[in-house]
Parts: C-alpha cells; sequence; structure tokens
C-alpha cells in the first residue's frame, strides 16, 4: 500500500512558508531601524525639509548578513552627515557596522557555543540550520573570541570607584596551563563580590605563579588602584599568603570559612574520634546565637586541649574569626559562614573546563572564565539574606538583627 504522504507535504509547504515570511519581515524590521538611524543622525525624515537638517542622504548599498533567522540581503541606507565645522563624514550604523557580517545575535551565538567548548566544526554544525550555506571559517570564529579578549582586557582595567560591594569573597583554584613550553597547574585567583542589591559579581580574576602573599598582595593592591573601597567583611579559607594580604583592609572584618577550618580538624584528630569533633564543632559554627558560639568554642577548647591539643590549637589558630558571621542578620549566617558562594563558582569553573586538557596561553585560560560569566554560561544568583546587604553600607546602623 502506497503511504500518503500529502498531508505531510502540506506541513513541510506551510512550514517553508511560515519561514518565509517570518525572513521578509526580520528583513523589513532591520532595514526600517537603519531607516530611522539615518534619519536620526541627519535630524530630519526622508524627503523632508528643515534647518535642522545635518547632512544628505547618498543612496543605498547592498549587503549580505547573517541573521537570527538566517543569511538576508539588506539594503543599508548611505548618507553623509555634516559636523559643526562644515566638515561631512559617512554615515556609520551601529546596528549593521560596516563590514559586518553578521548580527549581533548571531556573534553571541558563535561565542555561546566557543565558551561550552565546542571546536570550529562542531559550532559550524550547530549553527547550520541558522547560518544555511554561509561557512563559518575557523578565523571567523577567532575573531569573535578576539573581541572577547579586548572586553576582558577593558574589564581587568575598569575603574572600580563606582562600584561598592560590602561583601567580598576571595579564594584560588587550579588550572592546567602551558607555560614555558610546558603544562603546569597553576592558581587562578577570583575575587567575588556581593552589591548592595545582594547580587553576586565576579570582581577580579587573575592567573597567579602561586598563591603566596605576594600574588595576592598584588590583586589586592590592583584593586585599591582602581578605586575599589574596602569591604565590610571579607570571607576566605584562611591561606596565609590571602589572610597577609588583606591586612591592606584593617577596617574589614574577616570572616574564616567553617568548611576548610573543619578539613583541617580532621586532619589533626584519629578517625575513630571523627563523629565525636563533628558533633563539637558543629556547637559552635551552628549556634543559635553568637553568645551560645563562643560558649560552645571555649568548651571545644577545653575539652579537646586534653583529648588531642593539635585540634585545640588548630581552632584556635582560627580565633574569633571563624565566629565573625555571628555579628551579621541571622538570614544571612548561612551564605557568610563558608566560602560557598566563590567555591560555587570556581566548581563551575573548573566543570565548563575540564574537556580541556590544558589552555595553550594564560590569557586563554582567565579570558575564557571570565566569558562564561559575562555571557551568563554561568549564573550567579543573589545572596542568601540579601535584603540586609545594602544596611551594612550605613555605618550608624546596627549590623546584627
Amino acid at each position: 500500500m502506497r503511504k500518503d504522504t500529502t498531508g505531510e507535504a502540506d506541513v513541510i509547504r506551510l512550514r517553508q512558508d511560515i519561514s518565509s515570511l517570518l525572513r521578509r519581515r526580520v528583513l523589513e524590521a532591520v532595514e526600517s531601524v537603519l531607516e530611522e538611524e539615518l534619519s536620526e543622525a541627519l535630524g530630519t525624515g526622508r524627503y523632508e525639509r528643515s534647518e535642522e537638517r545635518r547632512g544628505y542622504r547618498n543612496g543605498h548599498e547592498t549587503r549580505r548578513i547573517t541573521t537570527e533567522v538566517g543569511p538576508q540581503t539588506l539594503e543599508v541606507p548611505r548618507g553623509r552627515i555634516v559636523e559643526d565645522d562644515g566638515r561631512a563624514r559617512e554615515f556609520q550604523s551601529r546596528v549593521v557596522p560596516r563590514y559586518a557580517r553578521r548580527t549581533r545575535k548571531v556573534d553571541e551565538a558563535i561565542l555561546g557555543a566557543y565558551l561550552a567548548g565546542a571546536n570550529t566544526r562542531r559550532i559550524r554544525k550547530a549553527l547550520e540550520p541558522l547560518l544555511g550555506s554561509e561557512h563559518l571559517s575557523k578565523s571567523a570564529v577567532s575573531r569573535v573570541a578576539a573581541r572577547l579578549k579586548v572586553q576582558f582586557a577593558e574589564w581587568s582595567e575598569r575603574d572600580l570607584s563606582e562600584e561598592r560591594y560590602p561583601i567580598l569573597f576571595l579564594d584560588g583554584f587550579h588550572l592546567k596551563v602551558r607555560m614555558a613550553r610546558r603544562v603546569v597547574s597553576v592558581p587562578v585567583l577570583a575575587a567575588l563580590g556581593v552589591a548592595p542589591d545582594g547580587t553576586k559579581r565576579l570582581v577580579a580574576l587573575e592567573l597567579a605563579v602561586s598563591e603566596a602573599e605576594a600574588s595576592w598582595s598584588r590583586l589586592v593592591s590592583d584593586l585599591e588602584r582602581r578605586g575599589f573601597a574596602s569591604p565590610v567583611l571579607i570571607v576566605s579559607d584562611g591561606h596565609r599568603g590571602l589572610a597577609k594580604a588583606i591586612e591592606a583592609w584593617p577596617q574589614a572584618q574577616v570572616q574564616r570559612c567553617a568548611v576548610h577550618k573543619w578539613q583541617n580538624l580532621v586532619k589533626h584528630c584519629p578517625a575513630h574520634a571523627h563523629r565525636e569533633l563533628k558533633r563539637d564543632y558543629d556547637r559552635i559554627v551552628y549556634a543559635k546565637s553568637g553568645l551560645a558560639a563562643r560558649e560552645a568554642y571555649q568548651a571545644f577548647v577545653a575539652k579537646w586541649r586534653k583529648l588531642c591539643p593539635a585540634v585545640a590549637k588548630s581552632l584556635e589558630e582560627a580565633g574569633e574569626q571563624l565566629l565573625t558571621f555571628y555579628a551579621f542578620p541571622k538570614a544571612m549566617w548561612k551564605a557568610l559562614r563558608t566560602t560557598n558562594s566563590i567555591e560555587n563558582l570556581n566548581r563551575e569553573f573548573r566543570r565548563r573546563t575540564k574537556t580541556q586538557a590544558s589552555f595553550s596561553t594564560e590569557e586563554a585560560a582567565v579570558t575564557l572564565l571570565y566569558g562564561l560569566v559575562a555571557f551568563g554560561q554561568i549564573l550567579l544568583r543573589r545572596i542568601d539574606g540579601h535584603g540586609h546587604v545594602s544596611a551594612l553600607l550605613e555605618p550608624h546602623k546596627e549590623i546584627a538583627a
């Protein structure tokens, strides 16, 4: 029995008609925007006469450009804009810049695939329905990636005097990078700030030779050079080099990560006592109040100084910095007692880059990491208790709630 394909053919034709209509509408919309853009630059509309006119139209040029619905042939208006000094310049569209072959949306799609770890062949295959017969060369992808490098360079040198972050998380993680003809594991130093509205934002990202004091001090000094104001609270893992570097902000309070300190305690305690140790430690970091936490702290030290002196000594090394978060609103305690906010970001960095054995250059490593955040491949949600963050900037207001 012959299969009736009439219905399938009708569906295919309907899809083609809809696609063709959509393409025409997009084309008309883009050309309309271009005309309005030129009219705004000239100060008058088409065929209008006015003393406000700042130049004249000069026909159209045909441009082939890839849009969100595939390759299109556009009629781009041309014009000459007369400046105040009487000199004339050629009109340059911001919507479709000169020599552009793709719209910004298409470039973002290419960059998104690049950031996801796809190579040129995979990018071309993924975007084939969009690009149609237009091919993406390796150099085209490289040019799109090069724009990301420029953007990262500008971001790394941006003025920070207008940005304010009451809370700052600092941490480092390692990536494999080719340096001096050898693949080595190098630390990436990251700073994650919490804005007054509770939004987490990547503040700095730097590849270092080591996590020594000199590397962290360089990052802190660079932040200060660009106008970064001292945070109210710094949350870190207690790394010695980092602890020394943040002394540059003496007015900032410091919170030591409760998880990192627990990992240190376990190393000094015999395995059979881990459960008891955890029970006593939780009474400190999960207490109902700062007062209860300090009582649990003193009891812990007194008890474990007898059972295992190395454990008590390790806890005392962190001191009051392990309990700083209790001075803040209770809704924020969960977010402030550990470096989980930045650890989650670092974990995402590692997950997104694990398919790459190593990066060819230092610049390629940090640029890719920046792009993952800047273009939404990694999303940063607001901190727990975000409604209290702005109050931290009010010096005469009681912090704790």
